[in-house]
């Protein structure tokens, strides 16, 4: 599936590819919705099928993964809010494995995120995954998600990497689109980011469930 002798740098997704997008999904799904009734004074059953359509729209968009924007929008603070079920935060099976093989074969990695800052230090405070890899990238840093392929150019002027020799792992279609648009010759989707989730059936892209499936070579 992967030729790793034709890799030298390694382009990471964080939520849904390195840790467990249950923690996510279970956030903004349940546990914002009831926080979200509960400061208004709405029936949650009644207002959580509208919020999450809010939420839905911006999908794709910075604003999507931004946590100042809602909560501006929801007059939450939502930031607060994720600590109060930070117990979820946790690794996809064989993560660490992979980490470790990849910093062995002295191939550069780093973790590409669309994570807020807020989000993302709430999640290697947890989790201490900036110290398996050798750099994390922030989009919001950038203005753009990595949904949009201006991502990747502002990115390559930062990170140098030759694209014909990178591998990017996400979760995210889109996001594998807009890789594959800008010319990044190695993708690979994570076919099942919600441990509490079945896998999906991937037809677009290579994937896999588990990285005991691609592992790099002990060199």
């Amino acid at each position: 599936m992967l030729d790793w002798q034709a890799v030298d740098t390694v382009l990471l997704d964080m939520d849904g590819t390195l840790l467990d997008l249950h923690f996510d999904s279970h956030f903004w799904l349940e546990f914002l919705p009831q926080r979200y009734a509960e400061r208004h004074g709405l029936d949650p059953e009644r207002s959580r099928g509208p919020l999450i359509e809010r939420i839905m729209t911006e999908r794709g968009s910075l604003n999507w993964y931004c946590l100042d924007y809602w909560s501006r929008e929801l007059d939450l603070p939502v930031a607060e809010l994720k600590r109060e079920v930070a117990d979820r935060i946790g690794y996809r099976p064989g993560v660490e494995e992979f980490l470790a093989a990849l910093r062995f074969s002295g191939r550069r990695t780093l973790i590409v995120t669309n994570a807020h800052r807020d989000s993302l230090s709430l999640k290697v405070e947890r989790t201490g995954i900036d110290q398996l890899v050798d750099l994390v990238i922030c989009s919001h840093d950038f203005g753009l998600p990595k949904e949009d392929v201006r991502f990747w150019t502002m990115l390559q002027e930062v990170e140098p990497f030759d694209v014909q020799r990178t591998l990017l792992v996400d979760d995210s279609l889109p996001v594998l689109e807009s890789a594959r648009r800008f010319g990044i010759a190695h993708l690979l989707c994570i076919a099942q980011p919600d441990s509490q989730q079945p896998a999906r059936e991937i037809t677009e892209f290579n994937a896999v469930t588990d990285f005991a499936e691609v592992m790099p070579p002990n060199e």
